[in-house]
């Protein structure tokens, strides 16, 4: 009986299939676990006693790749990006590249000592920034991500508007992620956007792009 056993490159031929990519559109980089804040949904574990963090030769890499490839999107994830030591070397030298350079930035790292400057630093590098808030009242807020950050959000968001950040016509980009505090599905994006959109106006003079919505993993501190 003859073998009828087809290796999967053979398969993928038969069926004139490729799995490599034509293009790489976004490189999304964690740059660390240390961050300013605990949060309970944290699948990462990030903390303010956290020390891993990446180096400035895998920042070299990551840029060499923007450059070779030329990628356009470099998005910095983390913990907070903005506490690691050659942050702002990483944006800057990506921005040299032409690469667009979105941060997911939490808003009270701007309070950290040397950070109050980040609505401008943002602003002269056009640096998308998308921040997680998970509600327009304190106590949801403060619930998730520790006493206090719900203050301290709203005087940050201000802050970026500002200096144009969510502003109709301007080119500044102000995202806002909502994720839910306990085990359960977000609600309709575009519907929880509205409310967004409306109640941080209207209580705080507040505005911005677009709201994602996000369901958290399930696993690490948000699973303990």
């Amino acid at each position: 009986m003859p073998n009828s056993t087809v290796s999967f490159e053979e398969k993928l031929k038969l069926y004139n299939l490729k799995l490599r990519s034509t293009i790489v559109e976004t490189l999304q980089v964690n740059v660390g676990k240390l961050c300013n804040q605990a949060c309970k949904h944290c699948h990462v574990d990030a903390s303010p006693t956290r020390t891993e963090i990446i180096g400035r030769s895998t920042i070299d890499a990551c840029l060499e790749a923007l450059r070779n490839h030329e990628i356009p999107i470099l998005d910095l994830t983390g913990g907070a990006p903005e506490l690691i030591p050659d942050f702002r070397y990483f944006v800057t030298e990506a921005r040299k590249t032409g690469s667009k350079v979105i941060v997911r930035h939490n808003l009270t790292v701007m309070f950290e000592d040397g950070q109050e400057d980040l609505p401008e630093f943002f602003a002269k590098n056009e640096v998308e920034v998308v921040s997680s808030l998970p509600y327009f009242m304190q106590q949801q807020t403060d619930a998730q991500r520790g006493v206090g950050v719900f203050d301290k959000s709203v005087e940050a968001l201000k802050k970026l508007n500002d200096v144009g950040y969510g502003v109709k016509e301007s080119d500044l980009v102000l995202n806002l992620v909502y994720n839910p505090v306990g085990a359960f599905l977000p609600p309709e994006q575009s519907a929880i956007e509205a409310d967004f959109k409306r109640e941080l106006k209207t209580r705080y003079d507040i505005v911005f792009n677009q709201l994602y919505t996000i369901t958290n993993m399930p696993v690490a501190r948000y699973l303990d």
